[in-house]
């Protein structure tokens, strides 16, 4: 069961997801890219509640991590601290902003796939990708309300039910989508990415239900 939701990345998406999962009723340990300190007073401010750590702790004293730095400094977590640890990837391949990384404009996978490879050891699941960071606060309704909108998950079954059961507490609904490769299904440029569709729409987007 999760009760301590550490986040890699304390930016906007970070910051974001935080507020959330502490609405939620989360413990949060939250990290930048260096010293606790050095995010100390913006934790504070902006994440009230949330404790400011170090990435190498948050990954030691959470239940499970979710990865909200840039696409392009992904390489800078240690893959080490997330071995044998459910990890959600929340990261988008943007080549405005990341720039052409061969890694991925090379490979056909999907961008958690490739994600997957350097983090070998970790149970990744990719998820909270396709929602804007604001809409993560604003939509967020309780489960039976018409207007909940649906969240789509892809990774293996067991991780991907643990990371569900969060984001049914964040206020959506999670749709299982399949294993890690699904993801893409979800990535910018498909219909589903940045859009809001309830469970059943994105099941029929995802090709998981007929239309009506």
């Amino acid at each position: 069961m999760v009760s301590t939701i550490g986040i890699l990345g304390a930016g906007r998406v970070g910051s974001a997801i935080a507020r959330t999962a502490l609405k939620a009723g989360y413990a949060v340990h939250i990290a930048g890219s260096g010293p606790a300190a050095d995010i100390q007073l913006i934790v504070d401010i902006v994440t009230p509640g949330a404790v400011a750590m170090t990435a190498a702790d948050v990954a030691a004293t959470a239940d499970l991590v979710v990865l909200a730095v840039p696409m392009h400094k992904f390489h800078s977590v240690d893959p080490g601290t997330l071995a044998g640890r459910i990890a959600i990837d929340t990261m988008n391949y943007w080549q405005p902003i990341d720039g052409n990384l061969h890694e991925f404009t090379a490979d056909a996978r999907s961008s958690s796939e490739v994600v997957a490879a350097y983090f070998a050891d970790a149970r990744l699941v990719k998820t909270l990708n396709h929602i804007g960071y604001h809409d993560l606060e604003t939509d967020a309704r309780p489960a039976g309300d018409p207007e909940r909108h649906g969240l789509a998950i892809a990774g293996d079954v067991e991780s991907a039910a643990v990371v569900a059961e969060v984001i049914n507490r964040f206020g959506f609904d999670p749709v299982y989508a399949g294993p890690l490769e699904a993801g893409a299904d979800f990535e910018p440029g498909s219909p589903i990415f940045g859009g809001r569709h309830t469970a059943a729409e994105l099941a029929i987007e995802l090709g998981l239900a007929e239309a009506a």
